[in-house]
């Protein structure tokens, strides 16, 4: 949750760039969540079978959460302590309301009704349905717990890694995936709407403001 609200800071920082004045825009961040029962790792002919646990494919669900609305953040008065205030009150707002829609009832109903619309409709239904529900938000975030340990691939080691979804409608996605804990965070924008350098500098500029937050 704070990863995620620290990116939402991240995006209503640079929407204050782009464009002063934009804090009481709405934005809505769609957030993908994983509903897969992980106890273990499964082999494929084990998630193959019918009666299985851990079926084969994803298992997701997506709730919808609206990003809280940021006090002006400003350098101009050089005020670093009512600039860490309000990162810190922000992220807090944010988890709060991820929070709320992590225990409601919304992500188990949607994800059987996602899969009881794949079972009577097929998978390309079913994915429309899906691209139409991206369509309908400002933003994505995806995030994947990764391996613990070092990987190799024909004994080439590997220093790190990331994912993207890609084909998606919405103008921003965000993907964040963990190893071996370190974290990376990638973004992927539309190409000649929004600005890539300025998006990224400011989701920095979040993580530090929060981190200033925490040490003081």
């Amino acid at each position: 949750m704070v990863i995620t609200g620290t990116i939402f800071l991240g995006t209503r920082l640079y929407m204050q760039e782009k464009d002063p004045g934009s804090e009481d825009a709405e934005i809505t961040g769609l957030v993908l969540m994983n509903t897969r029962m992980l106890r273990s790792y499964n082999s494929i002919k084990e998630m193959g079978k019918l009666k299985t646990t851990s079926p084969w494919g994803n298992n997701f669900a997506f709730v919808h959460v609206t990003v809280p609305k940021l006090t002006a953040i400003s350098d101009e008065n050089n005020d670093q302590s009512r600039m860490r205030q309000c990162a810190l009150e922000f992220v807090r707002a944010a988890g709060a309301i991820i929070k709320k829609k992590r225990v409601s009832l919304a992500i188990p109903v949607t994800a059987k009704l996602l899969e009881l619309y794949r079972k009577m409709k097929g998978h390309e239904a079913a994915a429309t349905y899906v691209h139409k529900v991206l369509k309908n938000t400002t933003l994505g975030i995806s995030n994947l717990v990764g391996p613990l340990e070092k990987m190799s691939i024909a004994d080439h080691h590997i220093k790190g890694m990331y994912f993207m979804v890609a084909g998606s409608p919405q103008d921003v996605t965000i993907s964040v995936i963990s190893y071996m804990g370190q974290l990376r965070v990638s973004v992927g924008a539309e190409k000649g709407f929004i600005d890539h350098d300025k998006l990224k500098s400011c989701i920095q500029m979040a993580f530090h403001h929060l981190r200033n937050s925490a040490c003081h």
